[in-house]
């Protein structure tokens, strides 16, 4: 069996656009017919350039190669031109290419990806939400009220989520890390406080920031939500610097969490040396792939850390972690955004049934995409998955994180 073809397809998520301003899906073909679905989840170059990337990698190291070769496949990518260390983009090309080929393995065998993991550690995985505005609520007012999110924290603890995300901090911008104004500490308190009276012990509360703070900033943030005793305070300081996290970790009675904007076991090995993070988030369309990751988790466990899975993408990705976390016994958790277009984008194959998402029993990745609707919205902006703000943070007016919600161009 041969990789004999490659097709991308740059969709865009419709407004609001959780998870992006767009998906980069990937289809390969084999010699034997059987097609096989991918995600890149990356976006430091524009979709029209990394759709060249993409093409690049496939047709260096993936065309007319056995797509059960997965590890030669990344060492040669990730050797590419004289490397051998992480490269955000080149990796995240070969991720979804990566991601398509274990499809393409557990379609040809009938069997889903887990059970060439390693086999089924976990029959369901333990889901978790970002607090999004329900329909009735004011988009613009719901960032900054502590109100708003605890009446959308108790609807997502009603529909059976344990664990719910919020970023209350302030906005993360380009200018890397700054120390939190008094009224973003002071806010992000008021916000703790409200979640944690209206869900009680029902629910986690999972402490989100985007890198947004200098150490000290963030040692002075985490300490002031010590009392509301969330799972974990993710990512505090931006990832160019993961010795810094260590000093954070040992401030801070929270657990650190980190791992979304990284990318290959070698830069978690750095913070779990370190002790700079107990919880890793990778994104699989972007770290490395299923089976890099499938290392990473090994790796873990001998530092007693867990694995949890970080998605702000498209359905394919999320149904690569879901595969990831059946296979392994240290995973913590996985992220989940439940969209109508998540949903119909995989045909409803994979779902959050009461918090959880029974393991996928079908061959590959266990989803069936809806190509027809990929194709039908096409991303037409000019904007890059994520868009970091060029303005400082506030001393004087209130800061405000939107949520991720992408402009649309």
């Amino acid at each position: 069996m041969k990789l004999t073809d490659l097709d991308i397809i740059v969709t865009a998520p419709p407004a609001p656009g959780w998870g992006g301003q767009y998906w980069i899906l990937v289809k390969l073909t084999t010699d034997t017919g059987i097609v096989g679905w991918g995600e890149c989840y990356a976006s430091s170059v524009g979709p029209q350039a990394m759709t060249h990337v993409i093409r690049d990698v496939f047709e260096r190291y993936f065309l007319d190669e056995n797509p059960e070769n997965i590890e030669r496949m990344f060492r040669r990518t990730y050797s590419s031109g004289f490397t051998q260390r992480p490269d955000l983009t080149v990796m995240g090309a070969f991720s979804g290419l990566e991601i398509a080929c274990w499809d393409i393995l557990g379609k040809d065998r009938d069997r889903p990806v887990w059970a060439l993991l390693g086999g089924m550690m976990n029959e369901r995985v333990r889901a978790y939400t970002y607090l999004y505005p329900l329909p009735h609520h004011d988009m613009a007012e719901f960032w900054t009220s502590p109100e708003m999110a605890a009446e959308c924290a108790v609807a997502m603890v009603d529909k059976g989520y344990t664990a719910l995300k919020f970023d209350p901090a302030g906005p993360y911008t380009m200018r890397g890390g700054h120390s939190p104004a008094m009224f973003d500490i002071s806010l992000s308190v008021a916000f703790c406080k409200a979640i944690r009276e209206a869900v009680g012990d029902r629910a986690d509360l999972l402490f989100g920031t985007h890198g947004q703070f200098t150490t000290h900033g963030a040692i002075r943030l985490g300490q002031a939500i010590e009392p509301y005793l969330p799972l974990w305070y993710e990512e505090p300081i931006p990832p160019d610097n993961l010795l810094e996290f260590q000093k954070v970790a040992e401030a801070v009675r929270i657990p650190l969490a980190t791992g979304e904007r990284m990318t290959t076991k070698a830069e978690f090995a750095t913070l779990l040396k370190t002790g700079g993070a107990s919880i890793l988030q990778p994104a699989l369309g972007r770290a490395g792939g299923i089976w890099e990751m499938k290392k990473l988790a090994a790796i873990a466990e001998v530092f007693n850390a867990q694995m949890a899975p970080h998605l702000y993408a498209g359905p394919i990705e999320w149904a690569a972690n879901i595969q990831l976390s059946v296979s392994i016994p240290n995973v913590l958790i996985a992220e989940t955004i439940e969209t109508e277009f998540h949903d119909k984008l995989i045909k409803s194959t994979i779902t959050v049934e009461d918090g959880y998402v029974p393991a996928p029993s079908a061959a590959g990745l266990g989803i069936d995409v809806d190509e027809e609707l990929a194709r039908a919205h096409p991303f037409t902006g000019d904007g890059l998955h994520l868009m970091m703000q060029d303005a400082p943070s506030s001393y004087q007016t209130a800061n405000a994180f939107v949520g991720g919600a992408p402009l649309k161009t």
